[in-house]
């Protein structure tokens, strides 16, 4: 105990900048050790090509001899659509996120106790929203401009670290319906799907809005994994249709606990993970929301909400089903167990009468290290394809609308170069088709244009 508070006393005396630093929320806190001594830097960062690794008055590692940590990220996209689209131009977007962890068994000997607080800021224009009306976000990044808190939780871990048990604000994205391999890419679709984002309330418990909930994990054996989620099912609630969902729970601070909930399971099975062979994780889920949703297509009475103008039949609860693949192709031969060629997969689908998008799939492969002097660096190639439903598009048929909707996909090539450990670049490119489904231009006679986009994101770490 003298030694704890020999530590947390360096860290009072040390500034009001180390204090600022210290409720600065990022994701990866548990990385930089060294030899079993804890250096308080995240795995890749920065500080470590920095003079004394970043941290020259050792408050970093005082604070990680406690079970304290904290980082910081930067996002910045620089990104133009060169044709297509509903005009050209281009758009900086750029993302500050902040984070803290605390380990309660340094801090205080409550094993298997964590605590975790992140945030952002958030910055720049939407190309998506101003230049080509898509589904699928070309930036994962994109929200509306604001400092918010993301998530904000406890989580504890028991039955020898088997068990574990999160509550608080959460986000779903950060575990479920998860490819690997779509971590490599830009564009929000390879990351939360727009199948979720389009189908469930404002998307659903996703970057860059938390909402209240609670996660449970058991891990049987090495191989199985069983997650289940479920949450306050609308991050902002009833919200005037002419502003963006970031306005109307701005800082992130609502903590709404009336809505009707989410739930979301999970099961995963991995294998090779030590073994000689490839290694793989194959997921199925599915997700259910329990509030009421509108019919696409048919009003009150059963006629066709085209013709009569009624209202919408409603629907009580939505859901979907999803599958995931994970699949190591290629090793490089004398290299580490991630270097080499990996392809990713999935699905989904949803019921046609109250879901703009009732399939989706995707696919990618990954190139990491193929290149002997660039270890690191990262070559990426990905296809998306949103199905718009049925009955959607039957209610354009039934409003004798000349454009009917009918799909979106979108292609992704990007190559991640790191500068220095913490720091990369990535060039990358993106064509649309049918960008927003296939939907009128100004004109209201025409197609919105397919489009092509270029750009390049940096990304600092420390």
């Amino acid at each position: 105990m003298t030694r704890i508070f020999g530590d947390v006393r360096a860290v009072l005396t040390a500034g009001p900048m180390t204090l600022f630093a210290l409720l600065m929320p990022v994701r990866g806190a548990e990385a930089g050790e060294e030899s079993g001594a804890p250096t308080g830097i995240p795995d890749p960062s920065i500080a470590t090509s920095l003079p004394a690794h970043g941290d020259p008055t050792g408050v970093r590692k005082a604070l990680a001899g406690v079970g304290i940590t904290y980082g910081v990220n930067y996002t910045g996209d620089v990104l133009g659509n060169v044709s297509g689209g509903v005009r050209q131009s281009t758009h900086y977007t750029g993302l500050a996120e902040l984070y803290t962890d605390v380990d309660f068994d340094k801090l205080s000997g409550w094993r298997g106790l964590t605590f975790h607080a992140s945030g952002y800021q958030i910055h720049g224009t939407s190309i998506s929203g101003e230049n080509l009306g898509s589904l699928a976000a070309v930036s994962n990044i994109e929200a509306y401009p604001s400092t918010r808190l993301f998530e904000l939780w406890l989580e504890q871990k028991l039955l020898n670290d088997k068990l574990a048990i999160r509550f608080g604000q959460l986000a779903a994205d950060a575990e479920f319906f998860i490819a690997e391999g779509g971590g490599n890419f830009i564009d929000s679709t390879f990351g939360w799907t727009t199948i979720s984002s389009d189908n469930i309330p404002v998307g659903g418990p996703i970057y860059p809005i938390a909402t209240p909930g609670v996660r449970v994990s058991f891990e049987p054996s090495d191989s199985v994994k069983i997650m289940a989620g479920l949450w306050n099912g609308d991050p902002v609630g009833p919200c005037p249709e002419d502003l963006d969902p970031g306005q109307c729970n701005e800082d992130g601070l609502d903590f709404r606990l009336k809505d009707p909930p989410l739930l979301i399971v999970e099961g995963a099975y991995s294998y090779n993970k030590e073994g000689a062979g490839l290694p793989g994780t194959i997921k199925i889920g599915g997700w259910r929301h329990f509030g009421d949703f509108d019919d696409l297509r048919r009003d009150e009475n059963g006629g066709l909400l085209g013709a009569s103008g009624g209202d919408p039949l409603r629907h009580n609860g939505n859901h979907g089903l999803y599958a995931v693949l994970d699949q190591m192709i290629y090793r490089l031969p004398g290299a580490d167990a991630t270097k080499g060629i990996s392809m990713f997969a999935r699905v989904a689908g949803g019921p046609s009468d109250r879901n703009q998008i009732d399939f989706y799939a995707d696919a990618g492969l990954v190139f990491t290290g193929m290149i002997a002097a660039r270890p690191s660096d990262v070559l990426g190639i990905a296809f998306a394809y949103s199905r718009i439903s049925n009955d959607a598009s039957g209610f354009d048929r039934d409003s004798v609308l000349s454009i009917v909707r009918n799909y979106e996909s979108v292609l992704e090539i990007s190559y991640t170069a790191e500068i220095m450990g913490g720091w990369t670049l990535q060039p990358d490119f993106q064509y649309f088709w049918n960008p927003g489904g296939n939907v009128p231009d100004e004109t209201g006679v025409r197609s919105v244009d397919n489009a092509t986009v270029l750009g390049l994101r940096t990304s600092i770490s420390y």
